[in-house]
């Protein structure tokens, strides 16, 4: 039987249940779909959840009975408009690198008074229940639209973040032996119809980050960068990272360097 480019690696495939199937009928779908989301998102319905994040972020809430105006994402107390595509970046006020959503829950915790533990008890987004921080950071995100990313790397700790999310992307482990460069460290793999794109190759990395967040059409339910990483490592059998840990930082922050000078196109619209 003729080998075909499908699967990223034949142990993830098996995991996955990835299925044959020939190189130009995933290049039709793929094309298709692409069509698809672009009408969709001409009325994305992530809107919905800027709009609830901006409401959250102005509202006094929590044991504190305190908005999230004072929040600082990076640029000064309560600047929202370009803070997503310059992050990850250093904190000063707490000594480490964070992404937006660490950012957001460090701000809840300590304007608001939410504890860490109820906000980790359930972070993603379900099919009932969309979680404040997701709506939150979504709204921070819109904010940046048409901006290019521009994580920085100006001191020590934000190249060190760079490159332990570097050594990360590309460690083998777990059940399969594998890493995140399994699926995205070369040109041309699949899984099943989906196309993986190369993210050490200067010209797809962008496609790490681009469409995040995203409004999940199979579900109904926005999704973020957060959940993507820990969804990636559930799939390759890691052990899931903690809500907001410092290692899913880190693999933002090698995502998202690579990308920068690309332009944000704001929240997206995923299968």
């Amino acid at each position: 039987m003729k080998r075909r480019n499908i699967v990223c690696a034949a142990a993830l495939g098996a995991a996955l249940g990835a299925t044959p199937v020939a190189a130009q009928d995933t290049d039709t779908t793929t094309a298709e779909f692409e069509k698809f989301r672009a009408v969709m998102e001409e009325a994305n319905p992530a809107e919905l959840f800027e709009l609830k994040g901006e409401e959250l972020w102005r509202t006094r809430r929590g044991p504190k009975n305190a908005s999230l105006e004072k929040c600082d994402l990076g640029l000064g107390p309560g600047v929202v408009k370009g803070a997503y595509v310059q992050t990850p970046r250093y904190f000063p006020d707490v000594g480490r690198v964070m992404d937006i959503e660490a950012r957001v829950v460090h701000c809840m915790i300590t304007l608001q008074g939410f504890t860490y533990e109820e906000l980790a008890k359930q972070p993603f987004s379900t099919e009932t229940r969309t979680p404040d921080v997701v709506s939150i950071v979504t709204f921070i995100a819109a904010q940046s639209k048409g901006m290019k990313f521009d994580a920085p790397q100006s001191n020590a700790q934000e190249r060190e973040a760079y490159e332990l999310g570097k050594a990360i992307f590309f460690h083998r482990a777990g059940a399969w032996d594998l890493s995140c460069a399994s699926c995205h460290g070369a040109d041309g793999k699949r899984i099943r119809t989906q196309q993986l794109p190369n993210f050490t190759n200067p010209q797809q990395a962008a496609r790490g980050v681009l469409g995040w967040p995203g409004y999940r059409m199979t579900g109904g339910v926005m999704h973020t960068l957060q959940w993507r990483m820990n969804d990636c490592f559930r799939q390759q059998r890691f052990p899931e990272p903690k809500y907001v840990s410092e290692a899913i930082t880190a693999l933002l922050t090698y995502l998202t360097v690579n990308a920068n000078g690309t332009v944000y196109k704001g929240p997206g619209i995923k299968r």
